[in-house]
């Protein structure tokens, strides 16, 4: 049997049926689009949240206090109550080897005020290199610098939300630099606005005021008080950061008198840590949804092995006539196997299309960017060429055994 003619039989035979090859095609079509939009919206959602964990700050290690210590039967405080943390410590840290950037943190909540307005936010005292660490943005003026932090100058920079939250909607289309704002009573001079960046695990950047860190700790930490929330850590490059983390953690260590590690009394959150964490999570989430897809995919291999031996069935006086005239085995079985493959090819590649279709819809309806891959593209026609095979198999296998007088006396 020549191709053409392999090509000329499976057309005839696929087409004698319109209704009942097109609903097989189906089974394979809504496997194939099921597998591709799911893996792609899985995928789409590991990258967000990648980049939404990158976007905070480049190669960034963040140093917090532990839980307050407590004696007897007393409450602990919780993780980051403690008070461990100096700028004392920022300071060494900044000397560890690979370390690029350095900025202490005083954070407390309180309530911000203009005229007709208030809000209550997180205010965080900062150096001039944190917007660096950060990869912050302005969208009007300039953030804080050192000098104002050594001169206790009383300067803020406010996240968009803080904005809108004070002045209304249309608060970051107008120019806010130059007004004044009331931080617990004390009066601040904006001479920034920082460009949207929205919220993620370290938290959200637009809903806070920064204040230069000398400021914070001068005015708001207490009389005596020079104890920091947080050190925020640049390292040099990302594959330096596990080295830096242990270094610092090291340092501190020795710092604070403590010998035995499992009593530190502050904790290192790594950046990668928590991408790898969620790429995890996201991972696996994006295999369980291909998985139960796939499960559509079994379904439409069985309709293909039912639609074949039906056909064997309804065929057999046509088997019976060709292997009389000389058709071996091997065509038969080449015959059968080629139409449950043009099955599987053609439902697989609309499903391709409808898939690559739901995908983009995703994508714009805003909630997700659906990724699709050129691996689940040609998983999805690998995996719908092996049921073609395996399904079509069995059935292809039954035709060629036919004897063929048997199959000229079926009625």
């Amino acid at each position: 049997m020549t191709t053409n003619d392999l090509v000329d039989e499976t057309y005839a035979a696929l087409s004698a049926n319109k209704v009942r090859s097109g609903l097989t095609i189906l089974g394979i079509v809504i496997g194939i689009a099921s597998v591709i939009a799911l893996t792609a919206i899985g995928q789409g959602a590991q990258n967000t949240i990648s980049n939404s964990i990158n976007s905070l700050g480049s190669n960034l290690l963040e140093v917090m206090p532990g839980a307050a210590r407590t004696f007897g039967f007393g409450a602990s405080g919780g993780r980051g109550s403690a008070k461990s943390l100096t700028p004392s410590d920022e300071i060494a840290i900044a000397g560890v080897s690979n370390v690029s950037l350095v900025s202490g943190e005083y954070a407390a909540r309180y309530q911000i005020a203009v005229a007709g307005a208030n809000t209550n936010t997180t205010v965080d005292g900062v150096n001039g290199s944190y917007a660096t660490i950060r990869n912050i943005t302005m969208a009007q003026g300039s953030f804080l610098n050192d000098v104002e932090s050594q001169s206790l100058q009383k300067v803020a920079v406010i996240g968009s939300t803080v904005a809108t939250d004070l002045w209304g909607p249309n608060a970051t289309s107008t120019n806010l630099v130059g007004d004044k704002i009331r931080i617990n009573n004390l009066l601040f001079t904006v001479i920034g606005l920082m460009s949207t960046k929205g919220g993620s695990g370290f938290g959200s950047q637009d809903n806070e005021v920064f204040i230069p860190l000398g400021t914070a700790l001068q005015y708001f930490a207490g009389e005596g008080n020079q104890y920091l929330s947080t050190i925020d850590i640049q390292a040099a490059s990302q594959q330096s950061m596990t080295q830096v983390q242990n270094d610092v953690t090291a340092l501190l260590l020795s710092r604070h008198g403590i010998s035995d590690p499992t009593k530190a009394d502050f904790s290192i959150l790594n950046q990668q840590d928590l991408v790898s964490a969620a790429s995890s999570v996201t991972s696996t989430f994006t295999t369980l949804l291909a998985a139960v897809a796939g499960i559509s995919l079994i379904v439409g291999g069985i309709g293909i092995m039912n639609m074949m031996l039906t056909n064997v069935t309804e065929r057999m006086r046509e088997i019976g006539l060709r292997k009389a005239i000389g058709a071996t085995r091997a065509d038969i079985n080449t015959q059968f196997l080629a139409e449950a493959v043009a099955l599987t090819f053609i439902g697989g590649t609309i499903g391709v299309a409808l898939g690559w279709g739901a995908s983009y819809l995703v994508t714009a309806t805003g909630v997700v960017t659906a990724q699709v891959t050129s691996q689940s593209v040609l998983l999805a026609f690998g995996v719908s060429a092996a049921i073609g095979i395996v399904f079509g198999w069995y059935p292809a296998r039954r035709a060629a055994a036919l004897n063929p007088i048997d199959a000229l006396r079926y009625e």
